[in-house]
């Protein structure tokens, strides 16, 4: 089965962290945004396969993003 998850990517001082709202605990960082990007979706795949393994269920995608536009 396939599974979506959104994956917010920070900018840090001298690289990128992720993380997804979807799946806790579960975060990596890389020196770029494709590096962290492919490094989170390693680890959410290395992730769901220890859930499977303990028999625990997969967290369902549900987080939704939106952009709204502000004055400042």
């Amino acid at each position: 089965m396939k599974y979506k998850y959104e994956i917010i990517i920070e900018k840090a001082e001298n690289n990128y962290s992720a993380f997804s709202p979807d799946v806790p605990g579960c975060i990596t960082v890389g020196d770029t945004v494709e590096e962290t990007l492919q490094e989170m979706e390693e680890a959410i795949e290395f992730h769901l396969e220890g859930l499977k393994e303990r028999g625990l269920p997969i967290p369902e995608p549900k987080t939704n993003h939106f952009y709204v536009e502000v004055n400042a």
